[in-house]
């Protein structure tokens, strides 16, 4: 089955599973760190909402390698109040130096954008949550 033919996955929505070793510590790490607050629950799963489209943190027994962003949050909010706000909240960016771009005080240039997005690059940075799981924020640039 391919995307390419008007395909069922084609008009599917995708939501992004998280792992957590620690499903109450995750909850605290989301809603103090990050503001954020389940729209619903289950039994091993917390499931919320951004901007439309929603994404679950579950109890697992695995651990996320954290060597990738497994998440991203695209905001129209200029970066560096977003990175200044969620510091203060305790969230600490990490530090990124490989080829094609580093970051300076959390935040990175990163050149080039998809063209359908409409833009020439974006600014983005990154941190972990409570599990270990590597999330990044993004802002494109114009």
């Amino acid at each position: 089955m391919t995307t390419d033919d008007g395909g069922v996955l084609s008009r599917a929505r995708v939501a992004t599973r998280l792992p957590a070793g620690d499903l109450e510590r995750a909850r605290r790490f989301y809603a103090e760190k990050l503001g954020l607050h389940p729209v619903d629950e289950r039994p091993g799963g917390l499931l919320y909402r951004c901007g439309g489209t929603d994404f679950v943190v579950f109890r697992s027994t695995g651990a996320s390698p954290g060597t990738f962003t497994q998440m991203g949050f695209e905001i129209d909010e200029d970066i560096e109040t977003a990175v200044a706000e969620l510091r203060r909240r305790g969230v600490v960016f990490e530090d990124v130096d490989v080829p094609g771009f580093s970051t300076r005080d959390g935040i990175a240039e990163i050149e080039g954008n998809y063209p359908s997005k409409g833009a020439h690059g974006e600014r983005a940075a990154w941190f972990r949550d409570s599990e270990g799981n590597l999330l990044g924020i993004g802002r494109p640039t114009r």
